[in-house]
This record gives structure tokens, C-alpha cells and sequence, in this order.
């Protein structure tokens, strides 16, 4: 079954003629020379760019969430190509709108004049998991309906499973790969795919998403109809706005443009640092700018969490980072063990810096990161770094970032936008607004955990007295019992000193006024 589709994936790379891309380089003239003739066959007429999206969409929907991710990244690729790509966040051949009206009609059981007021046979949008159609509800509301394209689970599946496959042959007889974890990577890649194809999943998600930024101030989630929710179709609040990749547009309707790429940045850092829940599908397709200049979200298959350990590190390096504390990133790296640990900071301290310095100071347009990428894997490399997979889909979602920031305002200085934000959420998370938090998330545990303290060293010493054993674990219990005692008392104290320095102010404050 494999080989079969590897021979299939290899005959439309011949019969669209993509060995163009792959013999692109001067030093390949000669087995292009050779191919062209032995092709000769052929008939290429359509531009490069249109063959590629064809050939993607032909292969089905991993390889078009492939274009996708590269149609967002325009400093790395040529703009007719870009173009085209582009076409496959939202222009990828539906299927047959009757087609849509017979799955839904399946899983509700009863015809859809009976479910909707009214329903659109034609569909608005359609990628590679799905598309979307827009209709009315009973009582009036104006809804999208998004419905699972027939029998993608197991075309994702077939290719899904010749990933792992290629993955195995790079970990098994390339030395060099296995530092990049290529196993653990798709299969991370797999269990967002399951995701996205679970609409239930991309439900909640959205609810997530719109309770996360409830006051609407900066980003726009629709809401969630549940009744007509299913793993195969969801049903949500119909937004209207423009598509972000027409700047032209925004632009006329009187959008603060550059405002929009900073609010872009700052959404993305709030997602990912205040909530640990970030939308991590965000190509141009997937985001449309209301006319007052908030952004409005759509589709939720993708969405990446990180626990309060990344957050906290990654918030460490980032800030390190804009701080050009280049040797604090080298230590970071080493004490989380992502270099070996006999790795000299000092070294990898000098590494970093002759990859970042260059383009500190600089706005978008001035720097190329696709030789900043390639750098740092040729550093990582030198270094043994390993890649982390649970990272994989935060860095996806990163170049994405920078990539709509390149389109909406090439003079946007990414790293004095971000650097404000980061040192405001550590201040919050180390400061004691911290503490307070810490206090009111952990607190209910401490109080039914301290008194169990007692009881737990006189088990111990019980045990350990049966035994004849001199216990560590006795010593070590009594000094984190003292630790406890001290640190809870500290932690009275100080917020009795602060209530009543509190009250003094009021208290002068009254006097004041009086």
C-alpha cells in the first residue's frame, strides 16, 4: 500500500513536472538537461506556480497543509508561487454541495429544511479538511455550517502512515537525524491531525479560545451552536470581516495597519503565555480583520497547549533573548538539557550570538529568515542540539506569525513589540502578583497537606522503628516539615504587613480628605 503511493506521489511529481523545483540549482543543470529530455513527452503550458498547487491538491490533504504553511512564508519562496499557494487556505476543490446536504441530513436524522431556515448549497470556503457553508437557524440567527470532507480520515491515515514510515528509515540509517526526533515529530503531527478532524474537538476549542478572550478588546471568536454540533459537522456564529491578506482593502476602510501587526503579535504572546493555548493554524485564510480593526478568528482544528514548565522557559529565553543576555539563552539550553550537558556555555554562548546579533534592530524587511533558520540548524547541529516535539507546532505557529507580520507592515520591529509584553508576564509571574496567584491556585492543597504532615512522619517512624532503620526519609520529612512551617508563616507575615500598610494608606488617605 505504501509503495503504491509512493509510486503515485512520484508520477504526479513527473506529470506536473515538479522536478523543476528539484533540479533548481545550477549545479543540477545537467540531470535537468537530462530529465527534459527524457520527459519529452510532457506538455507543461501552466506556470510553475499553478502546476505545484495542482500537484498538491491532487496528492490530498497533508500535502496541502504543506502549501498552506509555505504559501504564508513570502521572503522564502517566489511571489508567483506564493500567490498560488495562497489559493489553498480557502480555495481548495469542494465537494458537491448535494453531497453536503446528504451528510448532514445523515447525521440529524430529519430533512435539513427541518434543522435550518435556510441553508446554502453552494459552500463559501473549502480547504483541505473541510469546507463551510453558510446558513440560518430556526430563530433567525445567521450561522456556519462546517462539514467534514467524505472519507479524508483515511487519506490523511494512508499519509500519516508513509511519514512514520520515512521517519523510521531517517532515525534508523541517518545519525545525523536522529537528534531532530523525526518519529516523535509526526506522530505529534498525527494527534493534531485526529484533532482537527474530530469537530467536536474544534468546538471546544473555539470555546476555549472565546472565553480566554472574552472582552473581545484586541480578537473576535464565534460562538459555538451546540445543539447542531457533531464529530463531523459544527455549526457557529456567522462573522463578517476581511480576509487580513487584503492589506489594500483594510487599508481603505481606514485600518490602522501597523497597529493591526502589533495587535497580531500581541495576541499570539497572550495566547501563549498568559493561557498556554494558542491558536496554531494562523495562515491568511484563517483570520479576517472586522471593519473597526480587531481580528477575527476562524477554524480551530490546530491548537497548541504548553504547560506552565515551557511557558516559564520559553518566557526566560525570549526575554534573555530580546535582552541580547545571549550567555543566560546558553545556560537555559543546557540546565533543560536540549544540549548535552558537557556542552561549554561559552562556546554555544558565541554560537548564538553570531546567529541573533545580525538582526537585532532591524525591521521585518530587512531580514532574511530563512538564513537566520539555516544558521541556527547548522549551530544545533554543531552543538547536538535536539529538537523538542512538543515545541514543533509553537514554532510552526511563530513563522506563520512572522510571516503575516511581513505582509501587514514590513517595518514592524518584532522584538520591541514582544519585549514589553514578556517582561510585563514575568513581572506578574515571578513578582508578588505571582505569589498571590500561586497562593490562591495551591492554596486549598497546603492547608489539607500540612496537617497531614504529622501523621505521615509518625507512619514513618512507626516503620521505621519495626525495622531498626535510621531513616533518611524521617530527617528529610522533618526538615521540609520546618521548611513548610517557615515558609508558611513568612507568607502570613507578609500579607498581614501588606494588609496593614494597606489599611495605614487608607487610613491617611480619609484623614486626608477629611
Amino acid at each position: 500500500m505504501r509503495i503504491a503511493r509512493v509510486f503515485k506521489i512520484l508520477r504526479v511529481v513527473v506529470s506536473f513536472g515538479l522536478d523543476e523545483f528539484l533540479f533548481y540549482h545550477p549545479r543540477a543543470s545537467l540531470l535537468r538537461g537530462c530529465t527534459q529530455k527524457l520527459l519529452f513527452w510532457r506538455r507543461l503550458q501552466d506556470p510553475r506556480g499553478v502546476r505545484l498547487r495542482l500537484a498538491l491538491e491532487t496528492l490530498g490533504p497533508v500535502f496541502v497543509k504543506f502549501g498552506q504553511a509555505l504559501s504564508t512564508r513570502r521572503d522564502l519562496i517566489a511571489p508567483d508561487i506564493a500567490n498560488e499557494l495562497a489559493k489553498l487556505q480557502d480555495q481548495v476543490p469542494p465537494f458537491p454541495g448535494e453531497q453536503a446536504r446528504a451528510i448532514l441530513e445523515q447525521i440529524y436524522g430529519r430533512p435539513l429544511q427541518e434543522v435550518f431556515a435556510e441553508f446554502e448549497t453552494e459552500p463559501v470556503a473549502s480547504a483541505s479538511v473541510a469546507q463551510v457553508h453558510f446558513a440560518v437557524l430556526n430563530n433567525g440567527r445567521e450561522a456556519a455550517v462546517k462539514i467534514l470532507r467524505p472519507r479524508v480520515e483515511r487519506a490523511i491515515a494512508r499519509d500519516v502512515a508513509l511519514l512514520l514510515t520515512l521517519a523510521g528509515l531517517l532515525e534508523r540509517w541517518v545519525a545525523p537525524a536522529r537528534r531532530l526526533h523525526p518519529i516523535e515529530v509526526v506522530q505529534e503531527f498525527e494527534k493534531h491531525l485526529a484533532d482537527e478532524m474530530d469537530l467536536m474537538v474544534e468546538a471546544s476549542n473555539a470555546s476555549q479560545l472565546r472565553r480566554n478572550f472574552s472582552d473581545r478588546r484586541l480578537l473576535i471568536i464565534p460562538e459555538v451552536f451546540w445543539d447542531y454540533c457533531d464529530t463531523r459537522v459544527m455549526v457557529m456564529e456567522r462573522m463578517s470581516g476581511t480576509p487580513i491578506s487584503q492589506v489594500d482593502v483594510l487599508r481603505a476602510k481606514g485600518v490602522d495597519i501597523p497597529k493591526l501587526a502589533r495587535d497580531g503579535v500581541e495576541i499570539f504572546f497572550t495566547q501563549v503565555f498568559r493561557d498556554g493555548f494558542f491558536h496554531a493554524d494562523m495562515h491568511p485564510g484563517n483570520i479576517q480583520v472586522a471593519d473597526d480593526g480587531r481580528y477575527i478568528g476562524l477554524d480551530f482544528g490546530i491548537i497548541g497547549t504548553l504547560g506552565r514548565v515551557d511557558q516559564n522557559y520559553l518566557a526566560q529565553n525570549f526575554l534573555a533573548f530580546f535582552q541580547r543576555d545571549y550567555h543566560r539563552v546558553a545556560v537555559a539550553h543546557i540546565e533543560a538539557g536540549w544540549v548535552p550537558p558537557d556542552t561549554r556555555a561559552d562556546e554555544f554562548e558565541s554560537a548564538i550570538r553570531s546567529v541573533c546579533e545580525p538582526i537585532f534592530d532591524k525591521p521585518l524587511r530587512e531580514i532574511s529568515f530563512g538564513k537566520v533558520l539555516l544558521r541556527l540548524f547548522q549551530v544545533s547541529r554543531r552543538f547536538d542540539m535536539e529538537i523538542q516535539p512538543q515545541l514543533v507546532l509553537l514554532q510552526k505557529t511563530l513563522l506563520n506569525i512572522e510571516g503575516l507580520g511581513r505582509d501587514l507592515d514590513p517595518d514592524l520591529d518584532l522584538w520591541k513589540t514582544a519585549k514589553p509584553f514578556l517582561e510585563r508576564w514575568m513581572s506578574e509571574q515571578v513578582g508578588w502578583r505571582g505569589l498571590v496567584r500561586a497562593l490562591k491556585r495551591e492554596g486549598g492543597q497546603w492547608v489539607g497537606l500540612v496537617p497531614e504532615i504529622p501523621r505521615l512522619i509518625h507512619q514513618t517512624l512507626s516503620q521505621t522503628a519495626r525495622h531498626g532503620i535510621v531513616s533518611a526519609e524521617m530527617a528529610r520529612l522533618q526538615a521540609q516539615q520546618r521548611s513548610t512551617q517557615r515558609w508558611l508563616t513568612g507568607v502570613l507575615i507578609a500579607l498581614g504587613l501588606m494588609a496593614g500598610i494597606t489599611a495605614a494608606v487608607v487610613l491617611l488617605l480619609l484623614q486626608g480628605g477629611n
